[in-house]
């Protein structure tokens, strides 16, 4: 393993991240966040998404008792939008109507429990949600991505702490899916192979960055990881969507999340942020052999539950960056229990 300043390359995105190990032992004087309260009520009589409660408009959710789906109150892609005419006429001023449709998951009735501490059929159910909503909205003539995707914690910009994700779908392939998209099907035409198939295979090999893996699912920090614990959690089959899951890859898969996501609130004792999302082939209808069906896990927190790292400075301006290697970080989380969470231990 490299020791010294290094850049490694993502195929998947043909991006480059800068990995300095040696400064992971400067001070930090940097900003601390403020440790989120711990205790959550089972249900809030002011938070909208609680069964029952009322949402934006006078919306009223149902008293749902499992997984509950409704169409984002303020959505960021519209189904329909009124023809502007744009008054740009420059080639370096280029504008395009883009039309979608945004839903909210909740995962259950409970606002206090996050995926680690649901139950397996629980977490199961709110991927067989997924999945369903992800081929309705895949099956409309105007739908060309979807996007599955959760924010936790306030840090992420999540605006409520009842536990949710989210479903964007729109009329174009948005920017990350479609490198992955490029990248992939390069990989394919080259090799006749997923390019994640082969990255797998080497990965199981080397044993340096896995961090938890059942028979269907991987979990691992991936050698071109940016943030400081990232995950890409992987089907090991050649599944493109959710929808190619079978009910044994469903629980896998369930089995997995709870597995990634308890080893991360155990590792600085508080419930973890991140940003997660899964990266399916396209909603065009046609089959992806180049594509396998994976979702990325970006977590911000560095040093402790209350330091974050920043995409900052050079992040912005010139290229990622990180301190601590992705095989650190790796090792880090097998050390930790996947199986209890620290909120149990009494």
């Amino acid at each position: 393993m490299i020791t010294s300043s290094h850049r490694r390359f993502n195929p998947l995105t043909q991006d480059w991240v800068l990995v300095s190990p040696h400064r992971s032992k400067r001070p930090w004087l940097g900003q601390v966040e403020k440790k989120p309260p711990e205790l959550l009520p089972g249900y809030d009589p002011d938070c909208y998404l609680c069964p029952g409660n009322e949402r934006a408009g006078g919306i009223r959710n149902d008293n749902y008792t499992g997984t509950y789906v409704f169409d984002n109150d303020f959505a960021a892609l519209l189904p329909e939008v009124t023809h502007q005419k744009d008054s740009q006429t420059h080639p370096l001023m280029k504008a395009e109507v883009e039309t979608g449709i945004c839903r909210v998951v909740c995962f259950s009735p409970r606002h206090d429990l996050t995926l680690p501490e649901l139950e397996i059929s629980a977490i199961q159910n709110v991927i067989e949600t997924w999945t369903r909503e992800s081929v309705d909205l895949a099956a409309r003539e105007d739908i060309a991505y979807v996007q599955v995707f959760e924010n936790k914690g306030a840090v992420m910009g999540c605006s409520n702490p009842h536990p949710h994700s989210q479903i964007w779908s729109q009329s174009r392939i948005p920017n990350e899916p479609q490198k992955e998209l490029i990248s992939q099907q390069m990989y394919f035409n080259e090799n006749h192979r997923p390019m994640l198939q082969d990255y797998l295979t080497e990965e199981q090999r080397l044993k340096e960055r896995l961090v938890t893996e059942n028979d269907h699912f991987i979990a691992l920090v991936p050698f071109w990881a940016i943030w400081p614990f990232e995950i890409l959690v992987s089907a090991k089959s050649n599944a493109s969507r959710l929808e190619d899951l079978n009910s044994s890859q469903v629980e896998a898969l369930a089995d997995i999340l709870k597995r990634v996501t308890i080893r991360y609130d155990n590792l600085f004792e508080t419930s973890f942020p991140y940003s997660m999302g899964f990266h399916q082939a396209p909603a065009d209808g046609q089959p992806h052999p180049e594509w396998i069906l994976h979702a990325h896990f970006y977590p911000p927190l560095l040093r402790s539950a209350t330091v974050k790292k920043f995409m900052v400075g050079y992040e912005m301006l010139a290229m990622p960056q990180r301190d601590i290697t992705p095989e650190v970080a790796a090792a880090r989380l097998r050390e930790l229990s996947e199986t209890i969470h620290y909120r149990s231990i009494s």
